[in-house]
C-alpha cells in the first residue's frame, strides 16, 4: 500500500534572495541619492579636468565609466567613484609634459597596478591604520572639499549669497517637514527655477565648460609602444594607482563604519583597477573613490545598494546629453551649498569637542592633528595618511617602551641578586634597561627573570648579550629564566650572533 506521507525533496528549491532595490521606498532612495550625486558630480569633474590639464568632457566621462564599472566589480555598495582632485594632481605634469596620450596609458597602467596591489592583499594593511589617523582623514576631507568651495564664492555677483543661503537654509529645515525628496535634490531644483524664471545673472554649470554630446568610444591611447613609453609612465602611474587605492579603502572603512556593514577591500580594490582600466579604454582621466559624493549618497540620501553608484553614473551622462542646456542653467550657488552642507556633516565634530580634547591622550590628539595638517598642507591624502600613521607608531613605542620595568631582590644571605624583568622588550623600551643593573656591587650570581616579560626583536637579545658581557668582565655569572615559548626561540637563535657594542 502506497505511503500517503509527502515526499520530501533531497534538495530543496532554493530562491535566490530578493535584492534590497527592488523595494519601492529602496528603489526611491536609490534613484534620487543617484540623481542628487550626478547633479553634484557636475561641476567637480569639470573642476578636476581643469587641475588635469584636460577638456572638461574627458573628466565627465571618467565619472561615468568609473561609476557604472565599480557599481558592478566594486566590494563596497553606495559608494561614489568617479573622477578626483588627488588622481588630477597626479597625473597633471605628465599630461603637460608629454600629451594627453600618455595620460591615457598612465591610467590604464594604473589599473592593472591596482589588481595586482589588490591580489597581493594590500588592503589588509589598512587595519594598521588606528582611529586618530581616520579622524584626521575625515576632517581633512571635509577642510578640503571646504575650502574648494570658498573659490565659487569669491568675486562673484552679489546675488549668489543671498541664493546660497536660501539653498542652505533649505537643506536645514525641509528634512524636518518632510524627507520623501533628499533636501539637496529640491534645492537645486529650486534655485534653478528662481534664476532661469527671474533671470538672474549668476555663474552656472555651463559656466565650468562644455558638456559632452555623446558617449565616448573605446580605444588604444595614442603612444609609442615601447620600453621607452613604460619607463615614462610607470612612475605617475604606480603614484596614481597608490593614492587611489589609499583614499579609496579609507572611504570604504568609512561607509562601513557608517552604515554597520562590512565590505571586501581586496574586491575593491582589483575594482578600482578594472573600472580604471575601462576608463583609460575610453579616454577618461582615471578616478578613485570620492568621500564628498559617497556622503551626499549615503549620509544624505541614505542609499545602500550598488544601484544608486551605478545610477549616479547613468544620469551624468543622460543629464549632460540629453538635458545639457537645462542641467548648464543650474546655478553654482546651489551646488556649493550642497557641498558644503557635506562638509559640515563629514566633520568629525566630537573630535575637537573640549570634552573629548580633555579626555583623549595627548598622542592621540596629536596624530589626528598632524594628519589633518599634512593632508591640508600638501593637498595629499596619501602623505597624510602615511605621515599619521607614522606619528602613531611612534606614539605607540613611547607609550609602551615606558612600561617596561626591572626590579632587583637581593637573597638574604647575599650570594644571588634575581632582577624581575616586565613589560614588551624592543628598542624602544630595552635600550633603556641596560643601566638598570649594578654591575660592580651585584654579588657573583645574577638572574634574570623574563616570565613578565616579552621578547620582540633582535635589539633586546643584543641588550641581554651586553648585560651578560659586563657581568662576565667582573667574573660573575648571569642566568636567564622564564623565557616564554616565542622569546626562548628569538633568544636560541639570535644569542652571540650579535655585536653587543660594549
Amino acid at each position: 500500500m502506497p505511503s500517503s506521507t509527502p515526499s520530501i525533496p533531497l534538495w530543496p528549491r532554493l530562491r535566490p534572495p530578493r535584492p534590497a532595490w527592488l523595494s519601492p521606498k529602496v528603489l526611491r532612495t536609490e534613484v534620487l541619492g543617484g540623481l542628487v550625486v550626478a547633479l553634484a558630480l557636475i561641476p567637480e569633474a569639470i573642476s578636476f579636468s581643469v587641475i588635469a590639464g584636460v577638456d572638461p568632457a574627458i573628466g565627465l566621462f571618467a565619472s561615468f565609466t568609473m561609476a557604472v564599472t565599480i557599481a558592478v566589480v566594486g566590494g563596497r555598495p553606495a559608494m561614489i567613484s568617479a573622477a578626483t582632485g588627488a588622481v588630477a594632481l597626479v597625473i597633471a605634469p605628465l599630461n603637460r609634459e608629454h600629451g594627453f596620450g600618455y595620460l591615457v596609458a598612465a591610467v590604464i597602467l594604473a589599473g592593472v597596478f591596482q589588481i595586482l596591489l589588490g591580489a597581493l592583499g594590500v588592503a589588509r594593511l589598512l587595519r594598521f591604520v588606528p582611529r586618530s589617523v581616520m579622524v584626521g582623514f575625515v576632517n581633512s576631507l571635509a577642510i578640503l572639499v571646504f575650502l574648494a568651495q570658498t573659490r565659487e564664492l569669491l568675486d562673484v555677483p552679489w546675488a549668489v549669497y543671498p541664493l546660497f543661503a536660501a539653498a542652505l537654509a533649505l537643506m536645514v529645515f525641509l528634512p524636518r517637514i518632510t524627507a520623501v525628496v533628499p533636501a539637496p535634490l529640491v534645492s537645486i531644483v529650486v534655485l534653478t527655477t528662481v534664476t532661469v524664471a527671474a533671470g538672474i545673472a549668476v555663474p552656472t554649470v555651463g559656466d565650468k565648460g562644455a558638456l559632452p554630446s555623446a558617449l565616448p568610444v573605446p580605444g588604444l591611447p595614442d603612444v609609442p609602444f615601447t620600453l621607452e613609453t613604460l619607463t615614462t609612465i610607470a612612475p605617475y602611474a604606480f603614484a596614481m594607482a597608490l593614492v587611489g587605492l589609499m583614499e579609496s579603502l579609507m572611504t570604504a572603512k568609512l561607509v562601513d563604519e557608517i552604515t554597520d556593514t562590512r565590505s571586501s577591500k581586496t574586491r575593491e580594490s582589483v575594482g578600482q583597477g578594472i573600472a580604471n582600466i575601462v576608463t583609460g579604454f575610453l579616454g577618461g582621466m582615471g578616478g578613485c573613490a570620492m568621500i564628498g559624493q559617497t556622503m551626499i549618497n549615503v549620509k544624505v540620501s541614505g542609499a545602500r545598494t550598488r544601484l544608486s553608484t551605478f545610477l549616479a553614473g547613468v544620469f551624468l551622462m543622460v543629464l549632460c546629453i540629453a538635458f545639457g542646456p537645462v542641467v548648464s542653467e543650474i546655478p553654482m550657488a546651489a551646488l556649493v551649498a550642497v557641498m558644503v552642507m557635506v562638509c559640515f556633516a563629514t566633520f568629525d565634530w566630537h573630535s575637537v569637542a573640549p570634552r573629548t580634547l580633555r579626555r583623549m591622550p595627548a598622542g592621540e590628539t596629536a596624530v589626528m592633528v598632524i594628519t589633518v595638517a599634512c593632508v591640508v598642507a600638501t593637498h595629499n591624502l596619501a602623505v597624510g595618511v602615511v605621515t599619521g600613521s607614522v606619528a602613531a607608531m611612534v606614539v605607540f613605542a613611547r607609550r609602551v617602551a615606558r612600561l617596561a620595568d626591572v626590579t632587583a631582590v637581593t637573597d638574604p644571605d647575599g650570594t644571588q641578586v634575581v632582577y624581575a624583568v616586565t613589560g614588551e622588550l624592543f628598542f624602544a623600551s630595552s635600550n633603556e634597561l641596560v643601566n638598570r643593573f649594578d654591575y660592580a656591587g651585584d654579588p657573583d650570581k645574577v638572574v634574570i627573570d623574563l616570565s613578565s616579560a616579552h621578547i620582540w626583536d633582535a635589539s633586546t637579545v643584543a641588550l641581554l648579550d651586553a648585560v651578560e658581557t659586563k657581568y662576565a668582565a667582573r667574573g660573575k655569572t648571569v642566568e636567564i629564566t622564564g623565557l616564554n615559548e616565542h622569546s626562548a626561540r628569538i633568544h636560541r637563535s639570535l644569542s652571540g650572533e650579535l655585536p653587543t657594542g660594549s
